[in-house]
């Protein structure tokens, strides 16, 4: 009897393109570079990039654990 250690869930593998994680450093990245180059005020470049950064940290850090503690991944294998 083989014991395999199964691969862990990449809940990545489970959206689209346009909602990984390379897409949404380059969206967030670039939404705050540009507010930054069009206005070239630090206040302004401050308040748009508080949302920014929020959305970015929920996606990138946040909801790829919840999705893999929550188990519905699992029903997917």
């Amino acid at each position: 009897m083989t014991s395999e250690n199964p691969k862990p869930l990449n809940p990545w593998n489970y959206k689209p393109w346009w909602c990984q994680p390379w897409s949404i450093l380059l969206t967030g990245i670039s939404l705050i570079g540009g507010s930054w180059l069009v206005f070239q005020t630090l206040w302004l470049t401050a308040i748009i990039a508080i949302p920014i950064l929020v959305w970015m940290g929920y996606f990138l850090l946040l909801w790829p654990k919840l999705m893999v503690e929550s188990g519905i991944l699992d029903s997917k294998r």
